[in-house]
């Protein structure tokens, strides 16, 4: 199964937080930051959206950065992803 957004949705899936800092020490899962780096895996067509036309600007593949409560959890064939407007992202990382 896949999932395809409708509108000016996304689907993301977080990239896994840093389990090790720079200095080398090794975080327990309670020290580790929730994620918002995610990588975009479906990107709706845009469109009229709310009577105002959306361009969709962002692609598959690209890494962005969302908003830390953005978006609602889906979880399929055992992988955990995220639905989100294409206004709840705030930057793409390049």
């Amino acid at each position: 199964m896949t999932l395809k957004p409708l509108g000016d949705k996304v689907v993301v899936k977080f990239v896994e937080a840093e389990e090790k800092t720079k200095g080398g020490i090794i975080l327990s899962s309670a020290a580790q930051e929730k994620p918002q780096i995610a990588e975009i895996v479906s990107v709706g067509p845009g469109g009229v959206v709310d009577g105002k036309e959306v361009k969709m600007e962002v692609k598959v593949g690209e890494k962005v950065i969302l908003n830390q409560y953005a978006g609602t959890k889906v979880k399929l064939d055992s992988e955990e992803y995220t639905v989100c407007r294409q206004g709840d992202i705030l930057a793409i990382v390049e």
